[in-house]
């Protein structure tokens, strides 16, 4: 390898954790090891979850100490943690530059899921967020997008077998460093993409560039209005992707990958809650294959926005079905923990 590239390289590198097998593989080379080393270290990064490169114990005490002047091994803190009574825990992580994150632990009797975050903050200023009141700080790397896993499967003593990214800030607005984090956890931690969601609000070029990758991972599009008019009030970047393109981006996808979408509708009392609402939710998702999943709002302090009534619920969900639209309701967990995305982060600072 030329000078320059590798000086262009280990620049690159700084952060271990982040790093595939192959691109370790590459590193040990350069520093004059065995390519065999870089599946090693992958294993005590994704598999082991050392915190240290001194920790590395079956690695020589040479290539242990190249290491640590050619990158670094950050791993998130827990600094608050939420428990709710049905088992689902937040958490807190503070990152190594000092900024934190919530990521939710999820506990079912048949497997054990974890929402990320893919930002610190988010710049997408939804009303009925607590996220959009921390404002946008970064992206987080494809590293710290995976720590938060191998964090809370270290914390719940399970496996973690399915991961949404769902948390704090729009995963395609951070597309290159979130696709490398589902490749780390699909290739390095054995979790199957098609039991990894990515939800959005709907950026409509980042998801014909997700469409473009194959990847047999859920999209989940944050629908939460049947009309650009009523979308644009809850969430501002609405008014730059109407629904025409986003659903058009959509039924591009589908295509494409032959993954049904599922369109995440939250019901907002006297909002968005209506049997008119749902009858124009039919007719926008007319013949797509797609399935609404159905989020009662988990109410936010400071925020004026309540839970629908039990019975709007259930109207709107048969309006839906009886439109002929695949509807599923989402299991309430962690509303006594404040389980909405940025609560945590924003009580604690």
């Amino acid at each position: 390898m030329p000078k320059s590239a590798a000086r262009s390289y280990h620049v690159w590198v700084m952060e271990l954790l982040g790093l595939d097998k192959g691109e370790l593989s590459a590193l040990c080379v350069e520093l004059g090891h065995p390519a065999f080393r870089g599946k090693q270290i992958a294993d005590w990064l994704y598999s082991k979850g050392v915190r240290e490169i001194s920790g590395m114990s079956n690695l020589p005490a040479g290539l242990r100490e190249q290491l640590a002047g050619a990158g670094t091994l950050s791993r998130c803190e827990v600094v608050g943690e939420s428990r709710s009574s049905d088992g689902a825990v937040k958490y807190l992580l503070r990152l190594a530059d000092g900024e934190t994150i919530e990521t939710v632990l999820l506990p079912y009797s048949d497997r054990t899921s974890v929402c990320v975050s893919t930002q610190v903050g988010c710049r997408m200023g939804c009303l009925f967020c607590a996220t959009a009141d921390c404002g946008f700080v970064r992206n987080l790397g494809p590293g710290e997008i995976v720590d938060q896993v191998i964090t809370l499967q270290e914390l719940g003593g399970r496996r973690v077998t399915h991961v949404v990214l769902m948390g704090m800030g729009e995963p395609l607005m951070n597309l290159a460093n979130v696709v490398k984090a589902m490749r780390l956890l699909n290739d390095e931690m054995g979790i199957s993409m098609r039991r990894i969601t990515l939800s959005s609000v709907g950026i409509t070029p980042a998801i014909d560039k997700l469409a473009a990758l194959d990847l047999q991972i859920t999209l989940a599009i944050s629908l939460h209005a049947p009309n650009d008019e009523l979308r644009a009030m809850l969430i501002p970047i609405a008014t730059k992707y109407p629904l025409k393109g986003l659903i058009q981006a959509c039924g591009r996808y589908a295509d494409s990958t032959k993954r049904r979408l599922t369109f995440e509708y939250l019901l907002i009392s006297g909002v968005n809650d209506k049997p008119e609402h749902a009858a124009e939710l039919v007719r926008l998702l007319s013949g797509m294959l797609a399935h609404v999943n159905l989020i009662p709002y988990n109410e936010v302090e400071g925020k004026r926005y309540r839970k629908p009534s039990r019975q709007a619920v259930s109207e709107f969900r048969r309006v839906l079905e009886n439109g002929g639209m695949e509807v599923t309701q989402r299991l309430e967990r962690g509303k006594d923990i404040s389980a909405a995305c940025g609560q945590l982060r924003s009580r604690t600072e």
